[in-house]
């Protein structure tokens, strides 16, 4: 089967990574031809972190999309992930791409409240449903949580499909650390959501006033995190496995928003993979991923976050039980291998019908 995937980014942008690239060996296996076509280069997502994007690159990429949504016919299946040409309106990208071409279209995130939230009346007024209309094209919508399924379900979808983030298990191993001490609190993000740790500051000041604990941040900018002893490190592809490996807790605090609501956990995903118990917030799939009392707690309040890291912090043999259940969790539920033939069945479907 030919497969056009139109992935939001190359291999350096996480969504595109996790959501499409990680199931590109698997897919090869079950006899899938997929043409890799992504918008946005590396260089893109490295000028997204420093803030600094080339018009002009963009200008290109543009073009190139454009050349290969004309080139949908030769393929079985275009797959795409959130939408073709953003901040353009849908009825562009939906006319040139041909009706009889099956469209499987793929969300992590609230990309619908990019437009229908923008603080501009005249970017919700134009672009507001233009999300919603590639839904009601597309043959399957597949989605990372529920928020995002309730949306799509609202928008006249056919058919709609839950597909969690998931991580490859065999990437990551539940090894115990060298040092008891200190206790190692730890978090993995982006330098655009570093914003969420700062926001349990008050909580990390007085627990590290209480324990033994350093604060690990890797993927942000130390600059970030200039009022807090926070050890940042940088992330890579390459590394972040063993960077779990030595937190004894992580972390994912988050603000009740609704673009919050649409996440998908996924750095809890990875803390469960390396054996590891979770404190998260009550927010969006955090209360499906995080069962409570049992891989971790859910804290929303700031006391609630103080008394369940203070409990992770004094019981050792809490955090390894808590740490196996989650590695179970993540096995059954979150894992590529689980996932990546049920991907392979919905693609097949949507070109048969």
């Amino acid at each position: 089967m030919r497969v056009l995937l139109l992935s939001r980014y190359a291999r350096l942008g996480a969504s595109s990574r996790l959501r499409s690239y990680q199931y590109l060996p698997s897919l090869g296996l079950a006899g899938f031809d997929v043409t890799v076509a992504p918008l946005f280069g590396d260089n893109y997502v490295r000028g997204l972190y420093s803030g600094n994007i080339s018009r002009l690159e963009v200008l290109k990429a543009y073009f190139v999309r454009l050349q290969f949504i004309l080139k949908a016919r030769q393929f079985d299946l275009v797959w795409l992930e959130y939408e073709m040409l953003p901040w353009l309106p849908g009825c562009i990208e939906l006319v040139l791409l041909p009706k009889n071409i099956p469209l499987v279209v793929d969300y992590d995130d609230a990309v619908f409240h990019r437009y229908d939230l923008h603080r501009l009346s005249s970017v919700r007024k134009l672009f507001g449903k233009k999300i919603d209309a590639v839904m009601r094209r597309a043959d399957i919508v597949m989605v990372g949580n529920n928020y995002l399924a309730e949306r799509a379900k609202q928008s006249g979808a056919r058919r709609v499909e839950l597909l969690p983030t998931v991580v490859d298990a065999s990437r990551y191993a539940m090894i115990e650390k060298k040092d008891a001490l200190p206790i190692t609190i730890g978090w993995i993000g982006q330098p655009s959501t570093a914003k969420y740790l700062t926001q349990i500051a008050p909580v990390l000041k007085k627990v590290m006033a209480k324990h033994a604990v350093r604060i690990v941040a890797i993927g942000p900018k130390p600059i970030q995190f200039q009022q807090l002893p926070i050890e940042v490190r940088p992330w890579s592809e390459d590394t972040e496995a063993a960077e779990i490996q030595q937190f004894d807790i992580g972390i994912m605090p988050l603000p009740d928003d609704p673009w919050e609501k649409g996440k998908c956990g996924y750095k809890l995903i990875q803390y469960m993979a390396c054996g590891k118990p979770v404190v998260a917030t009550p927010v969006g799939v955090n209360r499906e991923i995080v069962r409570q009392g049992v891989n971790g707690f859910l804290a929303k309040t700031e006391s609630e976050w103080c008394d369940a890291i203070d409990l992770l912090c004094t019981d050792a043999a809490l955090r390894k039980r808590m740490g196996n259940e989650g590695r179970k969790i993540m096995e059954l539920t979150y894992s590529l291998q689980i996932a990546a033939p049920r991907l392979a069945e919905l693609l097949r479907s949507a070109v048969s019908g």
